[in-house]
């Protein structure tokens, strides 16, 4: 039983960052009806941002400041940075295609290491008889739910979230109404992108090293989890990589990692099978 509980603990915060990346996917493609499959590169460049920060403070080893300061210029800069490259994304390379048929649309290979270890303590972690939740795993963790909790509110009860779901129900509506579509969506990609960019760090810190090529299977697995839970729900989203993230550290802790992408592109199948929406989505209505 302790090993089933640590496997859980492990999933769920696995679950967490896959949850916060497809997020930025289920946004996009609610609000613009388009997938933007560079989603999971801006997950890259995240973590990047963070290693960088790191080695621009002094490295693990010899860091210049408190650590709490250094996570949260870490996760602000992502979020800013990362953010800025989705407007730009949205506005060079979508713009061009929102009238445009659904079917048309700098760093060395080497690994960086975040030697997280170094500076962030682990005696800071929690133990549960044999369960151990360490540090990064909590940040993890609350980090990921606040978020995911501050977006469903920015959603369901501000100005802009009222404005992303009119552009989402009707676009040409929303515009005669007054609401400014550009700025919206623009929006949408910054906020999206953030996500991804802070995910990124936290995907660095939580496994320790970050390369050119960790984007596009974060990519896929957090565009998994959102066709999973229902591509375009935000809650489908987050059940959808919670999910993905508990399966997958339950599949590689008692059968094996070599497996996991197979379970897990079979999850998605068996959900597609029964329930072609998604299991928190809804299947859109037809204009005629």
């Amino acid at each position: 039983m302790a090993f089933f509980f640590q496997e859980l603990v492990n999933g769920i915060t696995t679950g967490a960052l896959y949850a916060l990346v497809a997020l930025g996917f289920t946004m996009v493609y609610g609000v613009l009806q388009l997938l933007n499959f560079a989603h999971g590169d801006l997950y890259m460049v995240g973590a990047y941002v963070g290693f960088f920060v790191i080695q621009w403070f002094g490295g693990p080893s010899h860091l210049t400041i408190a650590v709490p300061l250094l996570l949260l210029i870490m996760f602000v800069l992502a979020a800013g940075l990362v953010g800025g490259l989705g407007v730009a994304i949205e506005r060079f390379a979508y713009r061009p295609l929102r009238n445009a048929p659904r079917i048309a649309p700098l760093f060395g290979a080497q690994t960086r290491i975040y030697n997280t270890p170094e500076f962030i303590s682990f005696s800071g972690g929690i133990q549960i008889g044999s369960v151990s939740i360490d540090a990064v795993q909590i940040l993890v963790l609350v980090l990921g739910l606040v978020l995911m909790a501050g977006l469903q509110l920015l959603v369901n009860r501000t100005k802009l979230g009222k404005q992303m779901r009119a552009v989402a129900a009707d676009r040409e509506a929303a515009e005669m109404l007054g609401i400014n579509v550009n700025f919206t969506i623009a929006a949408t990609f910054f906020i999206g992108s953030a996500l991804a960019g802070i995910a990124g760090v936290m995907g660095g810190l939580l496994f320790n090293q970050v390369t050119a090529m960790i984007g596009f299977i974060a990519g896929l697995k957090a565009f998994t989890a959102a066709v999973v839970g229902g591509i375009g729900s935000i809650p489908g989203a987050m059940l959808g990589g919670l999910l993905l993230g508990v399966a997958e550290s339950f599949i590689t802790g008692y059968i094996s990692s070599t497996y996991t992408n197979l379970f897990v592109f079979a999850l998605l199948i068996a959900v597609m099978l029964v329930r072609p929406t998604g299991l928190l989505g809804r299947a859109q209505l037809q204009k005629v």
